[in-house]
């Protein structure tokens, strides 16, 4: 009986666990880019997300492309006897698109940069660093 019991205080106490993880999660903001870290005035989130209506399908498509070549390559890096000249041209293709994918970002970050205050720029500088310092494109690399 003291079982059943313990094991019931166990299930609720999960249960309000999940529920209380489930509410803090949707309550976050999704981050779709750098300035989300950042407040900004309505008239510079309206630029932004106009911005954004381009960028973010334009990025989606490359890193799409870019897992699409990388599942491609680990075929051929496994096919007997594998094709050292197809495999080059897939490492080839990748890297052209993780170079297109940078120049995106770069060019977007710039954009971005011009509707900013002194003061925002100061701020959005340090979420780039933090954002970079993993050595990818933070917010806008593959996933």
């Amino acid at each position: 009986m003291k079982l059943k019991g313990f094991l019931s205080g166990v299930l609720a106490g999960a249960a309000t666990a999940c529920g209380v993880m489930y509410a803090l999660k949707k309550r976050q903001p999704q981050i779709r880019g750098y300035l989300d870290f950042i407040d900004l005035t309505e008239d510079q989130r309206r630029k932004v997300e106009r911005i954004r209506e381009s960028f973010l399908p334009q990025v989606a498509g490359i890193r799409q492309e870019l897992r699409e070549r990388r599942m491609e390559l680990a075929d051929l890096l496994f096919a007997t006897p594998p094709d050292r000249d197809h495999v080059k041209a897939a490492v080839e293709a990748i890297a052209g698109l993780q170079l297109r994918l940078e120049q995106e970002v770069i060019d977007h970050i710039i954009e971005e940069n011009e509707l900013l205050t002194p003061d925002q720029q100061r701020q959005f500088h340090q979420v780039i660093i933090g954002q970079f310092r993993g050595g990818g494109l933070g917010v806008h690399d593959v996933r």
